[in-house]
């Protein structure tokens, strides 16, 4: 009988570091045994984000049921919004044989990490603090301040990064995706 290698993959960087091109460019690539964790969110959906596929946008009323239910993995707030990990879905999914990815802010990943201590650990860095500065302010979609928070919030989560099994640094994308791809392979791949 084939051992059921599904893994639990706990993938996390500060924002700008280019986490969702280098799992646009993975999911390509990888086989059909992963799948990305869809986060339950209160935040409105942005232009073109589709309910169920990007995020789950749900109620605060419905977010804090959840809650009193303990359904999630982790959650968080962040800028005023409810996320979470809905922990019925990961479990179902490592059951059936597929492994999942889940993309979450630092603290999120640290509270997994806790409750899940068997979960396989990424964190991606810039190669420089400065490119994480010039691709943030090359998104042109926040205010100065909104940067200044952010940088100032990826030094402190630079500092974590021996909590984590793997560290890719993500200099080249098409390099950073290989290392993924290998890092997933020899997490889930052998012993089967």
């Amino acid at each position: 009988m084939k051992k059921n290698n599904a893994k639990l993959i706990i993938f996390t960087g500060p924002s700008g570091v280019g986490k969702g091109t280098i799992l646009s460019d993975f999911f390509k690539k990888a086989d059909n045994n992963i799948v990305y964790s869809i986060s339950n969110t209160t935040r409105k959906p942005r232009d073109g984000e589709i309910n169920g596929m990007h995020y789950y946008f749900i109620s605060k009323d419905e977010f804090e049921n959840l809650i009193k239910q303990d359904a999630f993995l982790e959650y968080a707030t962040y800028s005023g919004n409810y996320y979470g990990t809905n922990k019925k879905f990961v479990d179902e999914k490592i059951k059936e044989g597929k492994s999942v990815l889940l993309e979450i802010e630092l603290q999120g990943a640290l509270n997994v990490m806790k409750k899940r201590p068997d979960a396989v650990t990424i964190f991606i860095k810039p190669p420089t603090f400065e490119e994480l500065e010039k691709r943030l302010r090359g998104r042109h979609s926040e205010s100065e301040e909104s940067i200044k928070k952010r940088l100032e919030t990826a030094k402190e989560e630079l500092k974590h990064t021996d909590k984590f099994h793997y560290v890719i640094e993500n200099d080249k994308v098409e390099k950073a995706v290989d290392e993924l791809i290998e890092i997933y392979n020899r997490e889930t791949k052998s012993n089967v």
